[in-house]
């Protein structure tokens, strides 16, 4: 099983880091706003940044690590591979159901 590390962004700039074993239905239900949560109440939606780990402790040790860094740390993170803050989400299957 794949787990991934994931960051999302509001266009405001608010970030959520998160982890899940399917990033596909999870950013889905982020962009959905089915439930009453922060990424719902910042308008979160743009998936900005993913990692892929084989081991759900490692994954989760990661994302425990990023919470603990400054803003300008993370943004750092993102804009080195994404320096245009472009939505990840576009690349993926149009057929997800949630």
């Amino acid at each position: 099983m794949v787990y991934h590390v994931y960051i999302m962004a509001s266009a405001s700039g608010v970030l959520y880091i998160g982890v899940t074993n399917n990033l596909e239905r999870r950013v889905a239900e982020h962009k959905s706003k089915r439930h009453a949560s922060y990424t719902a109440n910042y308008q979160i939606t743009k998936l900005v940044y993913f990692e892929a780990f084989g081991n759900v402790k490692d994954a989760i040790s990661r994302e425990t690590q990023y919470k603990k860094w400054r803003r300008n740390k993370k943004v750092a993170l993102i804009e080195n591979q994404n320096a245009h803050w472009r939505d990840l989400s576009q690349d993926f299957h149009p057929s997800i159901s949630l």
